[in-house]
């Protein structure tokens, strides 16, 4: 599979990265032959970055990961995992929590050290915290060789540049924000490729949206951006064309997003989405399908405090 440099990092990583949230039985529930069998052929279809977190299934994903790993050299993949979220409602940002919360992933991973580790959607907390306390304890860790790169991750725009202007990271990840239906992260591209930072896309399919799949109740999108993507869906399946496969195609092909993470406990959906990207995207139909989003583009919600959006 393509690669492409991860900001400064030195790091080469895949278009398109295995996201282990699956993994935590997050949206079904998921056998142990799964997961195993869908790490496996991750790495097989060269997505050798995997992004988990502690949040994903209350630790089940890392656990889970960590014993698909287990017989693997280290040299065949690069591990992301994240901190600071633990529930749906549980956050801690605080330097005590950092270090522990480092050391149990490294435990449940089976690894010595993380390649990169994020705070996980800092808008839900007083994002100053981030800045003063939590990514200070980081590099302190970092400097310790349990880590070799750190960022932040989230879902408003907003927190990025407030993060940005006043400390410097190696990496950041925004989720559902390079889509077809959302392109917000296109406008802050080249504030961060003056900084050198990398870019990981997450959320290719926005939650399903940008799928055949029925919608979850628990997504936050408007209505009418739901009815646009039923509409998109409809209008591909038409033409004999899966919407998630020009979705998935949409989403690597900017060429200054260093990799993008879409995750699932199927090994048949990776195999899927490898051969979908190795293959060309359709312009005409992308174009077609643009026009269907166009008047709801870059409509989205609210997540995490007011303050932070």
């Amino acid at each position: 599979m393509q690669t492409r440099p991860l900001g400064n990092t030195g790091l080469q990583v895949p278009l398109l990265s295995f996201g282990a949230s699956s993994l935590g039985q997050e949206f079904r529930r998921v056998t142990l032959d799964e997961a195993i069998r869908s790490v496996h052929v991750a790495l097989e279809c060269g997505l050798n970055f995997i992004d988990t977190s502690p949040f994903y299934g209350r630790g089940m994903s890392e656990v889970l990961l960590g014993l698909a790993l287990r017989e693997l050299p280290r040299d065949r993949y690069l591990i992301g995992t994240k901190l600071g979220r633990y529930d749906l409602q549980h956050f801690d940002f605080s330097a005590k929590r950092v270090v522990e919360s480092v050391d149990v992933s490294l435990h449940r991973l089976g690894v010595d050290h993380l390649d990169i580790c994020l705070c996980h959607d800092i808008e839900f907390v007083p994002m100053q915290q981030i800045v003063d306390e939590t990514l200070p304890a980081l590099r302190k860790v970092r400097d310790q060789g349990k880590v070799r790169f750190i960022g932040f991750s989230g879902y408003p725009m907003k927190i990025f540049k407030f993060v940005l202007d006043q400390t410097e990271v190696d990496v950041i990840l925004s989720y559902n924000q390079y889509t077809l239906q959302n392109t917000r992260l296109a406008e802050l591209i080249p504030f961060l490729k003056r900084k050198g930072i990398g870019i990981i896309n997450a959320g290719p399919f926005s939650a399903r949206l940008l799928s055949n799949a029925p919608l979850p109740k628990w997504l936050k999108e408007p209505e009418d951006v739901k009815a646009a993507a039923r509409k998109a869906a409809e209008h591909c399946a038409r033409k004999g064309v899966d919407l998630t496969q020009l979705a998935l195609q949409f989403s690597v092909a900017n060429p200054d997003i260093a990799t993008t993470v879409a995750g699932s406990a199927n090994p048949e959906n990776i195999r899927k989405w490898a051969k979908w990207i190795a293959e060309p995207l359709d312009r005409a139909l992308l174009s077609e399908v643009l026009k269907i989003f166009e008047p709801v583009k870059n409509i989205g919600h609210v997540e995490g405090l007011a303050e932070n959006n």
